[in-house]
């Protein structure tokens, strides 16, 4: 990784390295980055040293990552879409893609890199899957797809360059966050006109990750086992997945019936 070479860690030899410099490294990383990447890397670390002492012959040394407070993760977001938010959204996007992409998000629970990466050579839409090769936990992903997703790829123009979306994971940030901005300046002055108070709640602080969250939380209210969801979203433990699942509690009301 460049960032281990450009680090000051990287001019010190093992022994050398103290809880202190590791400490240092800790603070000066979360300064641009967020706490779950600090962790991960303090982790990569970690197991450098573990390494090294258990199968290098470096007994006598001290893994430094074991002495220091790692960053505390901030409290997992609880964001579902309210009802009309996503029509509003998508109605106003000025993307040709968003729309059909931010839908077929919500169906299959896609991570966003994962979405704009996909390709043809990959889609069977006989069988309803999708192949993903590359993922963030490292391992390859066959998606199911619903039959809402299957319609959703079936009514795209296939692209001569083999890409299912053709666009870059920045682009469809942009375009999310521009149409975000434009649904809530419309509700705005829907609302301005109407003589009512705007809900500060709707169309406010939405991200289009959260619609990885909305779809998790969705396989869950359609009965779908803890090993089902992560079988389709790839979550590796039930604490990840706890994280971006987030029940309404009238609908667990239902199933106590």
């Amino acid at each position: 990784m460049n960032i281990w070479k450009r680090s000051p860690l990287a001019k010190h030899f093992l022994a050398s390295i103290q809880g202190k410099d590791v400490a240092e490294y800790r603070d000066k990383r979360i300064e641009s980055v967020g706490p779950q990447t600090v962790i991960h890397e303090l982790n990569i670390l970690s197991r450098l040293f573990n390494t090294a002492i258990k199968e290098w012959g470096m007994g006598g040394l001290i893994n430094p990552v074991q002495q220091i407070r790692k960053p505390k993760m901030p409290k997992s977001r609880d964001r579902r879409l309210l009802p009309d938010e996503l029509d509003r959204i998508l109605a106003v996007s000025e993307s040709p893609v968003l729309p059909a992409l931010a839908r077929f998000a919500v169906e299959t629970g896609m991570r966003q890199a994962e979405i704009s990466g996909m390709t043809w050579d990959l889609v069977d839409l006989k069988k309803r899957t999708v192949t993903l090769l590359v993922t963030k936990n490292g391992e390859k992903r066959v998606v199911p797809l619903s039959p809402e997703a299957v319609r959703i790829l079936s009514g795209l123009v296939r692209r001569l360059d083999g890409k299912v979306w053709g666009v870059t994971c920045h682009a469809v940030s942009v375009a999310w966050r521009r149409a975000v901005a434009r649904a809530r300046a419309a509700y705005e002055k829907e609302c301005e006109e109407k003589g009512q108070k705007p809900d500060p709640a709707f169309l406010g602080n939405l991200t289009f990750h959260d619609l990885r969250h909305e779809a998790t939380s969705r396989f869950f209210e359609k009965g779908l086992n803890p090993m089902q969801v992560a079988a389709i979203t790839g979550h590796k433990t039930l604490q990840m997945l706890k994280r971006y699942t987030h029940l309404k509690a009238e609908d667990l009301a239902e199933l106590l019936k």
